[in-house]
């Protein structure tokens, strides 16, 4: 039986299976707003403390955050992937 990588989805049809995705794009929306709002817009800062402290300013420390906190279903993605893999490794040549 082979794991695919839709499993996790629920066989509620179309409209459940595209908000089960949707978990998958914060992380990358994240962190492409925090790059470019390191990039640009360095005179933005709302807390001055922090610019003092970190070469980043606070929106792009917000959103690198942000992404860090939406990592989790890209890591139980890739953990079923390299579980995946070592089953089929694993498995004799004649099966």
């Amino acid at each position: 039986m082979r794991l695919s990588a839709t499993s996790s989805m629920s066989s509620l049809g179309p409209v459940a299976d595209a908000v089960a995705l949707l978990a998958y794009a914060a992380a990358p929306v994240f962190g492409l707003m925090a790059g470019l709002s390191g990039l640009g817009a360095s005179g933005m800062s709302i807390c001055s403390s922090a610019a003092a402290i970190l070469p980043i300013h606070d929106m792009a420390l917000m959103y690198l955050l942000m992404g860090l906190f939406h990592l989790s279903p890209w890591l139980r993605l890739l953990s079923a992937f390299s579980q995946r893999q070592d089953a089929e490794l694993s498995q004799p040549e004649g099966e």
